[in-house]
């Protein structure tokens, strides 16, 4: 009787346990689904923007997916992994930022569906494994070659990951201006990596978007230090980036000096003098004519008495050089930081044609042009009438810069327009028949899930989603597999004729890290908090 009471109570338990690893399966991808459904209206030329209001009183406007879930403040564990996923697509490929989510999202509830069927997690998991790899093939075998001398095509896949964003209608400016600051900076001797540090964006209010240009040099965000009437112009410069400050130097500890007689705070004040000449005839013996002083913490980087010598000796100041600009300004002017008076050499100097102060808007700027031996660098000034705009450009340019980076480094081109996926559906469906027992099922149920994009830009654009998405596995299945839906007609048409094209580093990527989230989110059966 005794065994008979234990084998129940066993049971019991077992009963017990099975249903609490269910319940927090579904908690985890019903909190994962809502992060997903908050940002799917966002998709597409026509998705929806969102109006996004921090603690701090701060508003942002924006569609930039990786940008909304960044913002959001996700308290569950299971959500915060799909924040993280954006940002690794945001990384990986710098756009597809909301298709990864939404993919994901759409993932998680068939998972939810064939859990609820009595499938295992782990079969599930292994299942959508497969289909990932065999979605990267199928992908690659749609894509089409691209030359890097065919700027007509890069230029066009920027326009395509500009034209969802607030400021679509400048992406005739923006898309060429970003192909032609990502080429610029290519070494020719590792043609594969571009690194994005070496475009510098400058944003500066005032103007419209469509004044956004891109400098051959450097461009500062400040005025020049001419408080005692020095330079503002200056040609054929010989610029120096120094990292000590021009002011009498002070105790190491915190201290205060007490003079009373008139003789020693003359001989001080003679001393400051002397002292601050001193150098300034250092740099003045080396023919430097531009200064780029770093920002100092400790005390003043200059003060009016040195600002006033140097005005005397002809030298342009620019001060309050940002600590982490450094390195960029160095590898642009190529010249070396001086970090103290001591090292100051001719051959650390920077040389270029015009150093001068611009009026813009209601300030100014400092312009470097006409740089001698200048590194692969640039920088774009962008434009813009309030500070919601100029920074939704300059988000939308740095997709952009993104999307021809990806282009360089992997040389494929992908139809857009939900084709991919359309066909990936297709594609993945008519393989999960040769496949024997669960994995064909749980294959065919990922197969639907990915139908969720071109749905999702249909609905966005004002479409019959239904009639538009049958249409498209039609024309599919009759081979057409670059058709897609075009949202501006609001038909479908041959995506690939129309210029809507990605780089197919953004989908596979996108199909890589939303299967691989939504299988950790599968494999989780437990939440232990630990205090």
């Amino acid at each position: 009787m005794a065994a008979v009471s234990a084998a129940r109570s066993s049971k019991t338990e077992s009963y017990i346990d099975n249903k609490r690893k269910e319940d927090i399966r579904h908690a985890n991808i019903k909190a994962a689904c809502a992060v997903a459904d908050a940002i799917r209206t966002s998709l597409g030329p026509k998705g929806m923007d969102k109006m996004i209001s921090t603690a701090s009183g701060e508003v942002i406007i924006t569609n930039d997916g990786a940008t909304i879930v960044n913002k959001m403040e996700v308290l569950q564990p299971a959500a915060k992994m799909l924040v993280e996923l954006s940002k690794s697509q945001d990384t990986a490929a710098g756009d597809g930022t909301t298709t990864v989510v939404v993919i994901a999202g759409s993932l998680l509830k068939q998972c939810l569906t064939l859990l609820s069927s009595g499938i295992h997690p782990t079969v599930i998991s292994d299942s959508l494994h497969k289909a990932s790899i065999k979605a990267v093939d199928v992908l690659t075998a749609m894509a089409v070659p691209l030359e890097l001398t065919d700027r007509d095509s890069l230029i066009k896949s920027a326009s395509t990951s500009l034209n969802s964003k607030v400021v679509s209608q400048h992406s005739s400016l923006l898309a060429p201006l970003a192909v032609d600051a990502v080429l610029s900076v290519v070494d020719p001797a590792k043609p594969d990596l571009v690194d994005l540090r070496d475009i510098k964006i400058v944003k500066k209010l005032g103007g419209t978007v469509d004044d956004t240009e891109m400098v051959r040099g450097l461009v500062f965000d400040k005025k020049v230090s001419h408080a005692a009437g020095g330079p503002t112009r200056v040609e054929n410069a010989k610029i120096a980036v120094i990292q000590f400050q021009i002011s009498p130097p002070k105790t190491d500890i915190e201290q205060s000096i007490v003079v009373s007689d008139y003789a020693q705070m003359d001989r001080i004040l003679k001393e400051e003098r002397n002292y601050i000449l001193g150098m300034i005839k250092k740099i003045k013996a080396t023919g430097c004519n531009v200064l780029l002083i770093q920002k100092s913490i400790l005390r003043d980087a200059v003060t009016d008495l040195s600002l006033h010598y140097l005005a005397k000796a002809k030298i342009l100041v620019v001060k309050d050089v940002e600590r982490d600009e450094i390195e960029f300004i160095t590898k642009t002017l190529n010249c070396l930081p001086i970090a103290n008076i001591e090292h100051f050499k001719e051959e650390k100097l920077g040389y270029a044609n015009l150093v001068e102060e611009v009026s813009l808007g209601d300030g100014k700027i400092v312009k470097i042009t006409g740089i001698k031996d200048m590194g692969r660098t640039t920088t774009v000034l962008v434009r813009g009438s309030n500070h919601l705009v100029l920074d939704e450009a300059e988000r939308s340019l740095h997709d952009a810069l993104c999307v021809v980076r990806c282009l360089v480094s992997k040389h494929f081109l992908i139809a857009g327009g939900g084709a991919p996926e359309i066909e990936l559906s297709r594609q993945l469906g008519a393989w999960s028949k040769v496949l024997h027992g669960m994995e064909g099922y749980c294959v065919k149920s990922f197969a639907e899930a990915l139908e969720v994009i071109p749905y999702t830009l249909a609905e966005n654009a004002g479409l019959n989603p239904i009639t538009i998405v049958t249409e498209l596995r039609n024309r599919h299945a009759q081979g057409e597999f670059n058709t897609g839906i075009n949202v501006r007609k609001g038909q479908i048409t041959n995506i690939l004729e129309e210029n809507v094209v990605q780089p197919l580093l953004v989908s596979t990527s996108a199909m890589t890290l939303a299967t691989e989230c939504v299988r950790m989110l599968l494999k989780i059966d437990d939440i232990v908090t630990v205090r």
